[in-house]
């Protein structure tokens, strides 16, 4: 019984900073397609 609380432990452990890589990644590209569209509209205005 013992293993298998260490178990669930050491999942709940390496799963969530596993699941925050993936939000920065996604929030650091949704902020780089922002940019770029920034980058376009300014290029369509000179």
């Amino acid at each position: 019984m013992k293993t298998l609380v260490a178990l669930f432990a050491l999942a709940f452990t390496l799963a969530v900073p596993l699941s925050g890589c993936n939000t920065w990644r996604g929030a650091g590209q949704d902020v780089q397609k922002a940019g770029e569209k920034m980058e376009d509209s300014s290029k369509k205005r000179q």
